[in-house]
């Protein structure tokens, strides 16, 4: 029986717990993210250690993200993200602490932040994949579009606090309290109950097998491997948006510091309406029909976004790239989930998470390496009109996806 009715996933108590537990982590985790930033620019006043601080992060993702679907489909979910949780509340303290002693050197941060990525490995998959042991397969869209609203509020108020902390308290400040947020995390696992054994199993045959198996099984599965490629299109071709926001804001848009903080602003409210959109419709028929438009949408917009020289374009645009972005990205994830079989589903999820970053991080380096020898305009635009044609492709060589 599928579900229509708003936000249906917070009638469960877990989900609740889970959820509240998670717009309070994420806010100290956005925090987190913006003082890191700021602390790298005041100890080194170099963008390279600024992009460098961001691949520390990601590079894990990359490396290990696999092996954390594999041990999501051996062990209790909710005794991984435990773990994760106090784990990265643990390095959030350290860094308040280093800071605070004032010998912390941009060598620590890069150093911690490698260790939160690959606790992040273990944590993604874990967590993508709990969804559906809190809500079942009737309430999973609502669940991870919900999930994806208390992500993008947080993206959207997290720095914003930040800002008000490091002016008045220090850098410091951020990460004490990124530190405590992992508590409201904690405890909400803690708190929840079900009525049958947690999913998971115990291991019966090396995680080299069991990583084989789960990349067999989706490279015979179309359905599942499309979906996928959807999502690494948009992630190698469009995301790398966001790195060349400072460019735009200060030397195509003319708007400095506070115009830059427009964009992301205008991007992280377009996702938030998207996700929060998707939470209020519930389930739905058809969501191959949105995923088409989504991408479409997102792709277009980027491309105007490429070109454009006024700031009031530019934010609309923003906007629409942020929404086509979510709802694509939201509702791929909620079609696999609703595909694969549970024994399975934390591996293709770890695929999906190891897509949609690892893609980025690798798409970065391309667009970014393009517009070292055009400009920024032509290297963003060359980009957006590769995702446009990809995703167009996509759905033409696949038709049978529009009817899932």
């Amino acid at each position: 029986m599928k579900s229509s009715r708003p936000f249906s996933a917070l009638t469960y108590r877990n989900f609740r717990l889970f959820w509240f537990g998670q717009v309070i982590s994420l806010t100290g985790t956005w925090m987190h993210s913006a003082g890191q930033g700021w602390l790298v620019l005041k100890l080194t006043n170099s963008p390279f250690f600024l992009g460098l601080a961001g691949s520390a992060a990601n590079m894990p993702i990359l490396l290990f993200t696999l092996a954390g679907g594999v041990a999501a489909d051996r062990f209790s979910k909710r005794k991984i993200l435990l773990t994760t949780q106090i784990m990265l509340m643990i390095l959030a303290f350290l860094l308040a602490l280093l800071v605070s002693s004032d010998i912390v050197t941009v060598w620590y941060v890069l150093t911690i932040a490698f260790l939160i990525g690959t606790i992040n490995s273990f944590d993604i998959p874990a967590r993508q994949s709990f969804f559906i042991e809190m809500v079942g397969k009737e309430n999973l869209m609502n669940a991870i579009a919900l999930n994806s609203a208390a992500f993008n509020g947080a993206r959207i108020i997290g720095p914003a606090i930040a800002g008000i902390l490091i002016g008045y308290f220090g850098v410091a400040a951020c990460f004490y309290i990124n530190s405590l947020s992992f508590l409201a995390a904690i405890i909400a696992l803690l708190r929840m109950k079900f009525e049958t054994a947690e999913a998971g199993k115990s291991p019966k045959t090396g995680m080299t097998e069991e990583l084989k198996e789960g990349l067999k099984y989706i490279s015979g599965e179309p359905r599942v491997y499309t979906l996928i490629i959807i999502v690494g299109v948009i992630s190698f071709f469009g995301f790398p948006y966001i790195s060349f926001l400072p460019v735009y804001a200060r030397d195509i848009l003319k708007t400095g510091a506070t115009g830059f903080g427009i964009l992301m602003g205008c991007a992280g409210a377009g996702a938030f309406t998207g996700a929060v959109s998707l939470a209020i419709r519930g389930d739905f028929e058809k969501k191959g029909v949105l995923l088409a438009i989504s991408g479409i949408v997102f792709s277009c917009a980027l491309l105007i976004f490429s070109f454009s020289s006024a700031a009031w374009l530019s934010y609309l645009m923003l906007f629409l790239i942020g929404w086509g972005a979510i709802s694509q990205v939201a509702t791929a994830n909620s079609l696999l989930q609703l595909t694969v079989p549970d024994n399975l589903r934390g591996r293709v999820m770890s695929s999906f998470t190891l897509v949609f970053l690892g893609m980025t991080t690798i798409g970065n380096f391309v667009v970014g390496s393009l517009a070292s020898y055009l400009d920024t305009k032509t290297a963003l635009g060359i980009s957006a009109k590769f995702c446009l044609l990809g995703t167009i492709w996509l759905f033409w060589k696949k038709p049978e996806i529009l009817k899932l």
